[in-house]
């Protein structure tokens, strides 16, 4: 029987780590929602990235020839990276003499479909750090959507991000839904499509605008307690760190297969909560 890497050179481990490393970096709906600004390097679940938000500063009137100054003392906090993920398989004997490089590109996009699925949930369950002011629609008296109220509730949600000055000069927001709250997007005139948005720039993936905001969908947003929590911000509100730390192989002591493994670390947290906001819809939307 062949090598397991001459074999198989798809799956060598240092191949695949920077395949999966790069595609992870790309086309997940929430990786277009936040920031990297804090990455540095990730080796052991529990590392921490150190985030120094500056002080505000005051600008006074002039009023005589004596200037005060203010001291300025940033804060500081930690980024904990405390998600820990893992994916493990078999690679049967038979299977790699009888397949081809086209399979192991395959299961290199299940992994990261599999990574992806509990890293936008786990970003989309943030919704949870959005500030009352911030938030349309309330636990007791959900929003019930339908093609003539959309609109209007969309408006709502970017008016919160603007009125808490998250919305400056380049910094543009968006707004994540699901394919139920798709469907009823598309009924709506107001919806900018991305075909009709032109030379703009749209977010990766981004099906186009509405009330200003970059529209991506993601079937990671799910009903909780008879609830759809959209999430919306600009990239300011979240800084996220991740390492994909490891991949390896090994020779299965039971069988004639390899093994393959790999471990995900990732962290986030909400820098800016008054640059997300959120929408409290009902599961059963309207008609």
């Amino acid at each position: 029987m062949s090598d397991f890497t001459t074999t198989y050179g798809a799956f060598i481990p240092e191949l695949w780590s920077q395949k999966l490393n790069n595609m992870l970096q790309k086309n997940c709906v929430m990786m277009q929602c936040v920031n990297r600004n804090w990455e540095g390097e990730i080796k052991h679940q529990g590392d921490k990235v150190k985030i120094i938000t500056p002080a505000d500063v005051t600008v006074s009137t002039l009023t005589s020839e004596n200037i005060e100054y203010s001291s300025l003392t940033p804060t500081s906090a930690d980024l904990v990276i405390d998600q820990k993920k893992f994916f493990a398989f078999k690679i049967d004997d038979v299977a790699k003499v009888q397949s081809s490089s086209d399979i192991m590109e395959a299961h290199l996009n299940n992994a990261k479909k599999a990574i992806e699925t509990v890293q936008d949930s786990y970003l989309l369950a943030m919704h949870t750090n959005v500030v009352s002011e911030n938030t349309v629609g309330t636990e007791e008296l959900p929003i019930k959507l339908d093609k003539t109220t959309i609109y209007e509730n969309f408006v709502k949600l970017s008016l919160a991000l603007k009125n808490s000055d998250a919305v400056y000069a380049g910094a543009r927001p968006w707004v994540v839904i699901n394919p139920t709250i798709e469907a009823y997007l598309l009924q709506s005139l107001e919806f900018i499509n991305a075909y009709k948005v032109g030379d703009e720039t749209l977010r990766e993936g981004a099906i186009g605008r509405i009330a200003g905001m970059d529209v991506l969908v993601s079937t990671n947003l799910v009903d909780v307690g008879d609830k759809y929590y959209v999430l919306a911000g600009t990239n300011d509100a979240i800084t996220f760190a991740s390492q994909l730390v490891k991949i390896e192989s090994l020779r299965d002591k039971d069988s004639f297969s390899d093994l393959v493994r790999g471990l995900y670390l990732y962290g986030a947290k909400t820098v800016q909560p008054k640059a997300l906001a959120k929408m409290i819809i009902s599961v059963e939307t309207g008609d």
